[in-house]
């Protein structure tokens, strides 16, 4: 396989296997050894590169990158943040005036993310940040090298030009159209279909799994857009959860402050909603929103379509109702659900997986519940409706007393199970107050857990 991409402002041609992650080909084969193996599975942040194309520039995690999703684009690592004539970035710079490394292991990481976000503008450090993990500094001098280089200009080595570069990639298959991905599906119906690789990823750096047959759909624009319908928001399964927040930040506040914790800013720009939902994960944070909200699921198989509620899509753990061939296409969110919220539960606030995912969405009406949709993940083999919970619900007076007696329905709903992210009691008792959060939060008490008062 070649690929054909820009490293620190130069054309190379990578002649690797497809499931080659770039940080193992940056490492061993052209022995750029600033971008470093951590985890391995995109969560500490020490592999972070920048990836730049016609969209513009994102940090990502070299770890959990192959080749493929490259061709075409250009990348720079801790090396090349740094002018050609040695000239530091006005974040190297104030990494060091501010005293920002100890170890030095986290250092390049680092570089890069601040380097990425001082390129595009933002200044919401402590988000732009949560990806890169920290073990010696502190985050405080870190942080405030990252303010005090915000008001710097961009450096001009900064801003490349990638048309010059072909974009092509001999080995796998990289459809640019759905119509052409539909076609090869539909005869090879046991391929790996890797869209972010945020969890593939993991399949080759921990399970050294043999994926046999690829596609790659990254260059599929058609499956990438979102458009506003008669029936909503559809989504294409390959927008990013970068995209999916802007798009629902105004509309679905409360979804989209839950995406704002889903992984990190590394992970939201590969990440997929159609993958995060086709993986049929229990512990996935989008389905219990989009549940919720009454989402319906758009499915394709060659030439034939069809669509679904999205809970219906969920059979069992592992099984999805998707036919050999078909694949998730889009997901349409409904326009207005202001009553819709979500509650995500983690160990961490910032970049962790869920013990328990909420979503809530409660039609009142004269103080009265006419309509109920709460479905969680966490809670089962699947993502699920609570539904004697909901019958237990509609009908009855929003009141925290026919709040607490729905409450204890979850029993009847939900067998969680005990790990080592919570144990069954915990999850029962989360879910439960979640509920009871509901109703805090919609009969307009404080509830919000990052607000200190006195």
């Amino acid at each position: 396989m070649e690929i054909a991409f820009r490293l620190n402002g130069e054309v190379q041609r990578a002649n690797a296997t497809p499931t080659t992650t770039l940080l193992d080909w940056l490492r061993e084969t052209r022995g750029l050894c600033g971008t470093k193996e951590g985890c391995n599975e995109g969560d500490c942040g020490a592999c972070t590169v920048m990836v730049s194309d016609a969209d513009g520039a994102r940090a990502l995690n070299a770890c959990i990158l192959l080749l493929p999703q490259l061709a075409g684009k250009s990348v720079r690592t801790v090396e090349g943040i740094s002018g050609p004539d040695g000239a530091l970035h006005p974040v190297q710079q104030a990494m060091i005036d501010h005293h920002g490394s100890q170890c030095g292991f986290c250092t390049p990481g680092f570089v890069v993310s601040m380097a990425t976000a001082h390129l595009n503008g933002a200044t919401d450090h402590d988000t732009q940040l949560a990806g890169n993990l920290c073990r010696c500094t502190g985050y405080a001098p870190i942080v405030k090298a990252a303010q005090a280089a915000a008001d710097a200009p961009v450096p001009a080595w900064m801003n490349e030009d990638t048309s010059a570069i072909v974009q092509a990639a001999d080995g796998p298959f990289m459809p640019t159209s759905a119509d052409a991905f539909a076609a090869w599906y539909i005869a090879h119906p046991k391929a790996t279909v890797i869209a972010g690789a945020t969890d593939v990823g993991l399949w080759v750096t921990k399970q050294f799994r043999d994926l046999g047959a690829i596609a790659f759909l990254g260059r599929c624009r058609d499956l990438a857009t979102i458009e506003e319908t008669k029936d909503g928001l559809k989504i294409g399964a390959m927008a990013t959860m970068t995209d999916v927040y802007e798009a629902v930040k105004d509309s679905h506040p409360s979804y989209a402050e839950m995406i704002r914790r889903y992984g990190s800013v590394q992970v939201r720009n590969a990440a997929t909603i159609g993958g995060n939902i086709a993986n049929g994960s229990p512990i996935g944070d989008n389905p219990p929103a989009l549940i919720a909200a009454g989402a319906r699921l758009h499915l394709r198989r060659d030439d034939v379509r069809r669509e679904m509620p999205i809970e219906d899509f969920f059979v069992e753990y592992g099984k999805q109702d998707r036919r050999p061939g078909e694949f998730v296409e889009a997901v349409t969110l409904p326009r207005d659900v202001p009553n819709l919220r979500c509650y995500k539960l983690s160990k961490r606030f910032d970049q962790d997986i869920s013990a328990v995912c909420g979503g809530f969405n409660l039609g009142v009406e004269d103080g009265v519940i006419v309509s109920a949709r709460i479905a969680f993940g966490g809670m089962a083999g699947t993502p699920m409706r609570a539904a004697h919970v909901e019958g237990a619900l509609v009908g009855k007076a929003f009141t925290s007393d026919v709040i607490d007696a729905a409450a204890a329905e979850f029993e009847r709903d939900f067998k969680p199970m005990s790990d080592m992210r919570a144990s069954a009691e915990y999850r029962m008792r989360a879910a439960q107050n979640m509920l009871r959060r509901y109703h805090a939060q919609m009969t307009g008490a404080a509830v919000d857990i990052l607000e200190v008062g006195p």
